[in-house]
């Protein structure tokens, strides 16, 4: 696939390689040069499945992204329960 890179040295990537790497907005990408040639690599953010739980002590519901799960931004909270509805 062919892309253009513009007078900001920015660079499109064509929507299936997007669609084919799950990449979303503001998901970091490393920039190597390997011989003559660029290579952007997707730098993985946990992406858990999140759900909705009763906290145990207090019996309020609370997200839950998991055991061992980072911290969350508040941007990815937002994303998260945009999938659930």
């Amino acid at each position: 696939m062919r892309t253009t890179l513009s007078t900001k040295g920015q660079v499109v990537l064509p929507g299936k390689i997007r669609e084919r790497l799950d990449l979303r907005p503001g998901d970091p990408l490393e920039a190597r040069i390997e011989g003559e040639h660029i290579v952007l690599i997707p730098q993985r953010r946990y992406r858990a499945s999140a759900e909705i739980v009763k906290h145990p002590v207090t019996g309020l519901p609370v997200l839950s992204a998991g055991e061992g799960a980072p911290a969350l931004t508040s941007r990815e909270v937002a994303e998260i329960l945009a999938e659930l509805s």
